[in-house]
């Protein structure tokens, strides 16, 4: 494991995924706050939870489509499979390394809270996007997330 260091960017090869990284807290109503929504927005940290490479669950959110419909900086999560290297630079010039375990959907109004945001032995990181778009509504019913752990 590492000591704290505040991430400033992911790297996600296998999708050619590369983001700045922003800040995010909680909403008056306490849920999570989500990036800003302009086309290619940046991907964002929950200053909530460990910095990548500290012991629990780093979690960084991003967009699964950009504003106009075309793709968001998470767009290729759902491609990940496990072994997929997952690269977070860190505030002090280290890069925490994390292998992809598995991903998984979940309908938003069954979220796994404690299993996505709960304590864990190691240092692991969470990536959230949406999921689930329903034409119908305009709106994205589920969550997809991947969970990765750091590597040797």
């Amino acid at each position: 494991m590492l000591e704290a260091s505040e991430p400033v960017a992911l790297e996600i090869p296998a999708t050619s995924t590369r983001t700045e990284l922003l800040h995010l807290g909680l909403r008056e109503n306490g849920s999570l706050e989500v990036p800003p929504e302009p086309p290619g927005s940046p991907a964002g940290w929950y200053a909530g939870s460990p910095t990548p490479g500290e012991r629990g669950p780093a979690v960084l959110l991003g967009h699964v489509n950009a504003t106009g419909g075309g793709p968001g900086v998470f767009a290729g999560l759902r491609s990940l499979a496990p072994g997929d290297r997952i690269e977070v630079a860190r505030e002090d010039g280290s890069t925490a390394v994390f292998v992809v375990d598995r991903g998984q959907q979940y309908a938003k109004d069954d979220f796994p809270t404690l299993e996505v945001y709960g304590n864990t032995a190691g240092a692991e990181l969470r990536l959230i996007t949406c999921d689930g778009y329903d034409p119908a509504t305009g709106l994205f019913d589920d969550n997809y997330v991947v969970y990765a752990s750091l590597g040797a």
